[in-house]
């Protein structure tokens, strides 16, 4: 007799390994990411990959030579965004990598800036 689909091995292998990679955690407790937060590792020398989680150790090396988006790692790494959020949390606790965030809603310019920039732009 089969066994029903949801405990297949496949199956359950797909649905395991994220959790397993996290420890069962669903979110960062210290930092917080978004799809486009640029990630970037530190120099190669310090930090030892003996100790490091295969996906951590393949996150700092998609990002030794230049910024990557957090999406984009997901994207390389085939791992879900939550998991790379996770991780990246964990590389920036160890201070592995830097991060540059977007701007918050309250670093960008008014609408009434743009606007007389764009007036000023027209009148030339």
């Amino acid at each position: 007799m089969r066994e029903p689909r949801w405990l297949d091995g496949a199956e359950a292998g797909r649905h395991l390994r994220p959790y397993a990679i996290t420890g069962g955690r669903t979110r960062h407790s210290q930092h917080t990411f978004t799809l486009i937060t640029l990630v970037v590792s530190r120099s190669a020398h310090e930090f030892d990959d003996d100790t490091l989680e295969p996906e951590s150790a393949q996150i700092l090396e998609l990002c030794r030579d230049r910024a990557v988006a957090v999406a984009e790692i997901a994207a390389h790494l085939d791992l879900p965004v939550s998991v790379v959020k996770i991780l990246c949390g964990d590389l920036l606790n160890a201070a592995l990598i830097i991060v540059q965030s977007p701007p918050g809603q309250e670093e960008q310019p008014s609408v009434e800036l743009i606007e007389r920039v764009m007036d000023g732009i027209r009148q030339l």
